[in-house]
């Protein structure tokens, strides 16, 4: 299995704007057949240190990532991300 770990760090921190790009991220479940498990969280700590969002995903395999990431569903998620976000780190392993 693998998980699948991004942070989102968002060019427009407003409660709304959040909320708007954690809808999108949520908006994947169920549409992608590669995709296991979903996990969207929104930051409550608020230190100059936090990222706005975390996305957390699982796949079985690394193959279901690849397609998960050529996906026409998430492809769209990632348009809007290269729009919303400032900047993001990301971080996938086997478990």
């Amino acid at each position: 299995m693998i998980k699948h770990i991004v942070l989102f760090k968002l060019k427009d921190s407003s409660p709304e704007s959040i909320e708007r790009t954690a809808g999108v991220l949520r908006n994947m479940e169920g549409k992608i057949e590669q995709l296991r498990s979903i996990e969207v969280g929104i930051d409550v700590v608020k230190s100059p240190r936090s990222y706005d969002i975390a996305l957390v995903t699982t796949f079985d395999s690394l193959e279901d990532l690849q397609g998960y990431q050529v996906h026409p569903v998430h492809q769209k998620v990632i348009e809007h991300m290269a729009e919303a976000r400032e900047s993001q780190v990301a971080v996938d392993f086997e478990f």
